[in-house]
Formats: structure tokens, C-alpha cells, sequence
């Protein structure tokens, strides 16, 4: 049976034959350049790289792709995750290895990002608008069979666009478009059933576009959140995405009919109230398909406090990254400097919490008790630590930090070392993954 990945799983490998070194943060430190597939045949430690340094816990990593195909397989529902997250092409081939039925791209720079990379499949999860892009996708829709790209529309100016850049060359495969739902002061989105209508009718008499869905995001609808009220709130918008398929239902022109939603806070909620649509209904098969993109890692901050398992109904994830990072000075009583800041750290949903720490010596790495800790602020290059009287962290330790919000967490790593697990105080490093922001 042919490999379906089989493109992006070269690309992975061509990446672990590559060599490290000072173009990557914290692998200058090396004696020499090692490639990702050599590395562990070379028994490198953490310590032997250098700080700050983001790593992934392979055992967390594996647990949690295998946890979420699993939940979103017993729901019936497709999982096409969000590959913004990671730009990372080992990542994604870990995901579409685990069943996950397409990659979600944020634009049309990371849609070409992902063919380059050898991957196929995509839901394009915005408007396209760019000549020079609309016309990259027709050409090499055309072209190449086995490229299939699911993109959104929200209004009838969007389709007109569509057609008036490509109305010069026609593409031969129409582009497939799934109608955007859109929340008032949300984001992107038809903001009312009528112009939802109105958007899906363009679509019809568009000689290049093909109405093929309805797509939404819940995570930027005003009030979301995990209290009742940010609950209700995003059912309510989930219902109207609902309506908005029963509405155009005898309408889509594709043999598969796609409905998507659902980020990483609240896909449990999708489950429930999107999840009844699919299947064989009116001759036509739909499929119900989550874009949820942070689980692949999950977080110790946000993630972790907005979690579907977290109200019982969701796959248990586990943190898998971190950032070492070294104690620089202790400059006042209470006060730690760190070699991490805004350039290693995610900062936009949450600051960075002190899990561990470790001394590091000529007889190995002792563990370090570091009782209440809080990041107070980032800098650049720096981290600003409140510690109690007391706390024995000295120039030189390594703190393990916990991080929030994935998505501005890989965007600053181009190369990023995998260690079995984090549990151990000085672990080997097995891999290395590469990025692509």
C-alpha cells in the first residue's frame, strides 16, 4: 500500500540529516556539528547544549497526538489540526501518521510553505484574497491531482475578488470554499444568517468557486471563555454555524460536505453541538472536522486551565515543552535574573512559571527546591523572578519553565531538541525538531 505522507516523510528525514550548529539557538555549544539523526547515537545531554534552550518531551508529545485521534475518532469527527502552531514538519507528520485527515494553514505563506514541505491535504482556515496567491493556488491545483485545499469566503466581495483574479485564466478544478459564520465584533465571519445566505448564492454563480462548507471559529467570539457565560457564548455561535448548514443543505455542490470548527479550548463543545451533523445526510456525506492545533503540545498555563478535560469531557493532554534556562544574577534579596526573555519565552496569553530547577556539577545534575516562585516580567534576553527569603537558586542553576500559548512559543525556536522526558534532571537528547516561521 502506497505511503500517503510519503512526500513529507522524505522532507522530515532530509531535515534530521542536517547539520546543527550555532544557526540554531543553544547547538553552538557543540564540539561539533551533529545532525537530529545522529545525535542521539552521540549520548548529547541537555547540559551539553547551551541556554535557553526549548525542548520537547517525546513521551508527552506521543501521548498527546495518540490521546486526541483517539477522542476525536470515537466522536466521528475529522481532525485536521492547525499547523500554525508548529510549523514544525516532523509535528505534522506525527499527526497525519496518527489519522488526522488534513493540515489547517492560518495563510497563504504558510500553504506554501506546507507543499513545499510535501503535504497535500490543507484547510486554508481564511480568506484568500492576494492575486499572486489565488492565482499560485489555481495553478497548482491544476497541476497537481492530489492537491486538495479547503479555503473560506465570508461575503459576496470575497467571491467577486475570487473571480475577477482569475476571470483571465479559468482554473480547470474549481476552488473548493466553505462560507465563513462570523460572530458581531468577532473576527472574520458573515455576521447574520441573511448575508451567510446571500455570500453562499455568490458562491453558485462563481465560474471558479465550488460551495463546499461552513466553517467557523468559536475562540475569538466575544465572551468566550470557560466560565457559563463564555460557555453559553460559544453555543450559541456553535448553534448558529449549525443553522447556517441546515439552511444552504440542499445547496453545496461537492459530494463531501464539510463543517469545521473548533480551536483548542473548546472542541469538546463542537463535539456536542456539531458533532450530530455527521454523516449521510441528504445524499451527501458530512463530515464534521475539529482544526484544534495546541493539543499536539499542550501548555502549563493557558491551555491547561481552558481544556475540555478540564470540564470532564476531553482527552488528558500533558505539557510536552519547556525552556531551560540559566540563572544569571541575584542582584537584590527576592530577585532572579534568567537568560530567557520575549525572544524564547510566549508571553501573549500568560507569563512562563518556574516548574524545577537543577545544579549542575562535575558529579551531575542535583535537584534544587525552589518553593513560591513568579516570573514578574520579561525583557528581551531577560526574565525577572520573585523568590521567597531563603531560596537556595545561585548563579549558574537551570530552571525548567513551564510556557502558555504554544502558537508564540515555536514561532521563536528554529530548531528545537526532544528529550525522552522531562522527569529526569539532566535527560539525553534523542532528536531535533525543525520550524518554519
Amino acid at each position: 500500500m502506497a505511503d500517503p505522507h510519503l512526500r513529507l516523510r522524505q522532507f522530515v528525514e532530509q531535515l534530521r540529516g542536517l547539520p546543527l550548529d550555532w544557526r540554531s539557538k543553544g547547538f553552538g555549544t557543540l564540539g561539533r556539528p551533529l545532525s537530529a539523526s545522529g545525535i542521539a547515537a552521540a549520548e548529547v545531554h541537555l547540559s551539553d547544549l547551551g541556554t535557553p534552550m526549548m525542548t520537547i518531551d517525546a513521551g508527552a508529545l506521543e501521548h498527546n497526538v495518540s490521546a486526541m485521534a483517539q477522542w476525536a475518532a470515537e466522536r466521528n469527527l475529522g481532525l485536521a489540526p492547525h499547523g500554525k502552531t508548529t510549523m514544525a514538519p516532523a509535528l505534522w507528520l506525527a499527526q497525519l501518521d496518527a489519522g488526522a485527515c488534513a493540515i489547517t494553514v492560518a495563510n497563504a505563506a504558510q500553504l506554501r510553505a506546507g507543499y513545499a514541505f510535501g503535504v497535500r491535504s490543507f484547510v486554508l482556515a481564511n480568506e484568500l484574497v492576494g492575486a499572486a496567491e489565488l492565482r499560485w493556488l489555481a495553478e497548482h491545483q491544476d497541476a497537481d491531482p492530489e492537491l486538495d485545499v479547503l479555503c473560506w469566503v465570508d461575503s459576496p466581495a470575497a467571491v467577486e475578488r475570487i473571480d475577477a483574479v482569475l476571470a483571465g485564466s479559468p482554473p480547470r478544478r474549481p476552488l473548493t470554499v466553505c462560507v465563513e459564520v462570523g460572530s458581531p465584533h468577532g473576527r472574520t465571519g458573515s455576521r447574520a444568517p441573511e448575508e451567510v445566505v446571500r455570500t453562499a448564492e455568490r458562491v453558485l454563480t462563481s465560474p471558479v468557486c465550488s460551495l463546499a462548507g461552513i466553517s467557523g471559529y468559536e475562540g475569538t467570539v466575544p465572551g468566550a471563555g470557560s466560565d457559563d457565560a463564555g460557555l453559553a457564548a460559544v453555543s450559541e455561535f456553535l448553534r448558529a454555524v449549525a443553522s447556517a448548514y441546515e439552511g444552504l443543505a440542499d445547496r453545496f455542490e461537492t459530494p463531501v460536505v464539510t463543517v469545521t470548527a473548533g480551536g483548542s479550548a473548546h472542541f469538546d463543545l463542537v463535539a456536542q453541538l456539531l458533532g450530530p451533523l455527521a454523516g449521510t445526510r441528504d445524499g451527501r456525506m458530512v463530515e464534521v472536522v475539529l482544526r484544534s492545533g495546541a493539543y499536539v503540545v499542550h501548555d502549563d498555563v493557558h491551555y491547561a486551565e481552558l481544556t475540555p478535560s478540564t470540564r470532564g469531557d476531553g482527552p488528558e493532554l500533558h505539557a510536552a515543552i519547556h525552556v531551560w534556562s540559566q540563572v544569571l544574577s541575584r542582584p537584590e534579596p527576592g530577585l532572579v535574573l534568567l537568560d530567557a526573555g520575549k525572544r524564547d519565552l510566549p508571553f501573549d496569553l500568560g507569563l512562563p512559571v518556574l516548574l524545577s530547577a537543577v545544579r549542575r556539577g562535575g558529579d551531575g545534575a542535583a535537584v534544587v527546591e525552589l518553593g513560591p516562585t513568579e516570573v514578574l516580567r520579561l525583557n528581551d534576553q531577560h526574565a525577572f523572578v520573585r523568590v521567597q527569603p531563603g531560596c537556595p537558586l545561585t548563579v549558574g542553576d537551570v530552571v525548567r519553565l513551564g510556557l502558555s500559548h504554544p502558537c508564540t512559543a515555536f514561532d521563536k525556536w528554529r530548531t528545537i531538541a526532544v528529550v525522552p522526558s522531562v522527569d529526569r534532571a539532566d535527560p539525553l537528547v534523542v532528536d531535533a525538531v525543525q520550524t518554519f516561521f
